[in-house]
């Protein structure tokens, strides 16, 4: 494990008077543990991606403003949902967001997970899906996007253009362009077929919280093989960079009595959860909790943490940021260093040097 990043879902709502947060409390705390986090020398401020709920929606502000306010940390997504998505303007805001980052970005785009909302994509006027999941829209529009940020003509210049420089009818790109930011984009994956793709199109790959798959292996187990596939269809296509690959965990070190009794006995699984996804027979990973030793022992017999370059700790957002500070700095301190981890004070790790 070359780096470790937090993952917050970003969630909110409840009475305040009672714990609850308000969106304005938890943006603002997702900031302020982003801030702390890169002061740690942890590697990645990462942040889900639903809508019609209370949870984080629009990343790009809130990735920006991260960005604005931190030196090293990467900043990114784990997962934009591709069918809610303008595929040229997603473009423009990441092409953006990737100056303003200076390079430290790490987009994870997919499919998407079930949301709330039925078919909610369609109310944000993307309609034409003859998949109940939307993938098919979902595929062409990422295709476009990945066209759009690698500087491939969008449309052409009118007879006389207003503004431009651009010769008549002359084929126009979008603007902003980061040359770069193609190597910061990630496709989140939860079966083999998609870690396969992944690989040929030459992109990083972030292993999903779930798959979609169960076998009877364990869910460390199923990640290693399909990030066996990828790396392998990343070979076969011909690619000469390094790619990158993600795992998420929750992990929760006790040090302290208070940590016990906020994460201790019966507050995590003992195993992987078998549930049932948007139809397909899946596989949930398991939280790991315990003191230093014991997570280390485990982490280190999880055979997808162990192939993986990034581990990302899915952290409980809603507490505050002081305990999530805290988890962040138990786990830097105690656990990280054993399985490889050093604290970031260059930037984002480049390349998984496994797969040079």
């Amino acid at each position: 494990m070359r780096a470790f990043g937090f993952l917050s879902f970003g969630h909110y709502g409840g009475n305040p008077a009672q714990g609850g947060l308000t969106a304005r409390q938890m943006l603002h705390d997702a900031i302020d543990i982003s801030v702390g986090a890169d002061e740690l020398g942890v590697n990645g401020a990462y942040f889900r991606v639903h809508h019609y709920a209370r949870q984080s929606a629009a990343p790009m502000p809130l990735l920006s403003a991260v960005a604005a306010r931190t030196q090293r940390i990467e900043v990114g997504t784990g997962v934009i949902d591709m069918r809610y998505e303008n595929p040229l303007y997603l473009a423009e805001e990441a092409a953006a967001l990737d100056h303003i980052a200076d390079g430290r970005v790490a987009l994870g785009i997919s499919r998407g997970a079930p949301e709330a909302a039925d078919r909610g994509w369609e109310s944000f006027g993307y309609t034409g899906s003859t998949d109940p999941r939307g993938a098919d829209i979902a595929a062409a529009k990422f295709e476009t996007f990945l066209q759009a940020i690698q500087g491939h003509p969008m449309t052409r210049a009118a007879a006389q253009p207003y503004m431009s420089d651009a010769a008549p009818h002359a084929p126009l790109a979008i603007e902003p362009q980061s040359e770069e930011l193609i190597r910061h984009i990630w496709w989140g994956s939860g079966s083999r077929a998609t870690a396969a793709r992944t690989g040929t199109q030459g992109l990083n790959m972030m292993s999903s919280t779930l798959l979609t798959e169960a076998n009877g292996a364990s869910f460390g187990d199923l990640q290693a093989e399909q990030i066996d596939v990828f790396r392998e269809a990343f070979r076969e296509a011909g690619h000469t960079h390094i790619p990158r690959v993600s795992v998420s965990r929750s992990v929760f070190p006790i040090l302290s009595d208070r940590d016990r009794v906020l994460f201790g006995a019966g507050r995590g699984g003992d195993g992987d959860q078998i549930g049932i996804i948007d139809g397909t027979r899946s596989t949930f990973g398991r939280t790991y909790t315990g003191e230093p030793d014991q997570l280390i022992e485990q982490l280190q017999a999880d055979a997808a943490v162990q192939s993986a370059d990034t581990l990302l700790l899915t952290i409980p957002s809603q507490a505050g940021v002081e305990l999530n500070l805290q988890i962040l700095e138990n786990f830097a301190t105690h656990v990280a260093p054993a399985l490889g981890w050093k604290p970031n004070t260059e930037g984002p790790v480049v390349g998984d040097p496994a797969t040079a």
